[in-house]
């Protein structure tokens, strides 16, 4: 009985392909636009995950100030840190696996007849560290370079793509200011973080020739913390920022004139945002399937009216309210779900060249289609039933004089 209200169903479509086609529209469109918006929000957040994640294995980062204005911006007034509270650091707060004092300058590179404008930034080879940085090639600082302040530098892949091309860039010089200085390493690429910046155009050299050669003071801009695996990255944030409040003078009441910033929290803030934009980009979708829902009712119901008389005769011969009820109510989940099947080919195309244009990972929930596709079902459902139920209840004399 039910194979044959099915076939009877899909005859009725048939008859008015076109219509049909346009009645199911509505679901074909919120169906592909729920796995659309939901897919390319999990990319998003897979992507920021990631991101933030190059920048470090259980990074904290402390600066002055209260903001971050560029890679080594600050608050104007607040004081810059010096090498000793770094090496406070690292001596008094438990738990830490490196400890990298850093200090950043833009400047621009020569090599030749090539110039590029980056940053500079000197510290030591806890910064690789810190920020789960390995070499592409060459070797890291000595401890000679480093005590000394050595001209050495190692360079980011965007600084040798720009200044080196193709060209091996072990043991060339290139020109910071009057200064030359010898590369003995290239780092790896790390491609751009989770604030749009370029992680890999940077320059690295020992801290204390920067100081002496180019900045001409002992200034820290920042230090960079790594917490040891096991060790709860919330406390160490807690007790470094106990130690500097007291080595800068901070009483009691006052505020902080730095940040001790831990990525995981920054992690968790921007995925959780990700995530809540995901499922409200996918409520506003899902409302596409509601307008479909009262397109296949409008429809239904045209359906009914123009088919009057067939009802009428239906019911004349013996059909139950049951057994009209249930054709009606067939097609109109016909209808719904082969929409549903169509938005699902429709969205998992889309969703694939959206995500590979916007260059974020096509992470498909495969929960997701199936609940969309189970809604579209109901929808087909429940603004069936009301056209459906009134086929039913016809009385069969009227609906054969119906013209």
């Amino acid at each position: 009985m039910l194979w044959e209200t099915i076939i009877l169903a899909q005859r009725a479509i048939r008859r008015n392909v076109l219509r049909s086609t346009l009645t199911i529209l509505g679901i074909v469109i919120g169906v592909a636009a729920v796995i659309i918006l939901v897919t390319l929000g999990n990319g998003a957040t897979a992507q920021v995950t990631s991101e933030i994640s190059k920048l470090g294995s259980n990074l904290l980062q402390v600066r002055p100030g209260q903001g971050f204005r560029g890679p080594g911006g600050t608050r104007s007034n607040a004081p810059n840190f010096s090498m000793d509270d770094a090496a406070a650091i690292a001596k008094e707060i438990e738990g830490l696996a490196a400890v990298a004092p850093s200090a950043t300058q833009g400047t621009q590179a020569i090599f030749g007849s090539q110039n590029w404008s980056t940053s500079v930034t000197g510290t030591d080879n806890n910064y690789l560290l810190t920020r789960d940085w390995p070499m592409a090639g060459g070797r890291t600082f000595t401890s000679g370079e480093i005590k000394s302040g050595k001209a050495v530098c190692l360079i980011g892949a965007t600084v040798q793509k720009e200044l080196f091309g193709a060209q091996d860039p072990m043991g060339a010089a290139i020109r910071l200011k009057n200064i030359t200085c010898e590369i003995i390493g290239v780092l790896a690429a790390k491609g751009q973080a989770a604030f749009g910046m370029d992680q890999d155009d940077i320059i690295l050299v020992p801290i204390r020739m920067l100081h002496r050669r180019m900045a001409g003071n002992t200034e820290v801009n920042a230090i960079m913390v790594s917490a040891r695996n096991g060790y709860s990255t919330e406390k160490v944030q807690k007790d470094i920022e106990r130690l500097m409040r007291e080595r800068r003078g901070i009483t009691k009441g006052k505020e902080d004139d730095f940040m001790v910033r831990d990525m995981k929290e920054v992690m968790a803030a921007l995925t959780g945002t990700t995530r809540v934009l995901t499922a409200l980009l996918g409520a506003v979708a899902a409302v596409s399937l509601l307008v479909g829902g009262i397109g296949i009712m409008n429809i239904m119901l045209v359906s009914v009216t123009e088919r009057t008389r067939e009802i009428g005769i239906r019911l004349a011969i013996g059909a139950l309210e049951k057994n009209v009820l249930m054709q009606f109510l067939v097609e109109a989940v016909v209808l719904s779900c082969f929409g549903g099947l169509i938005g699902i080919l429709l969205g998992l195309a889309a969703a694939s060249a959206s995500a590979e244009a916007l260059r974020v990972p096509f992470i498909l929930n495969w929960g997701i289609v199936l609940i969309a596709f189970l809604f579209s079902a109901a929808v087909g459902i429940i603004f069936g039933y009301f056209p459906a139920r009134k086929a039913a209840r016809l009385d069969p004399i009227e609906a054969l004089r119906h013209e």
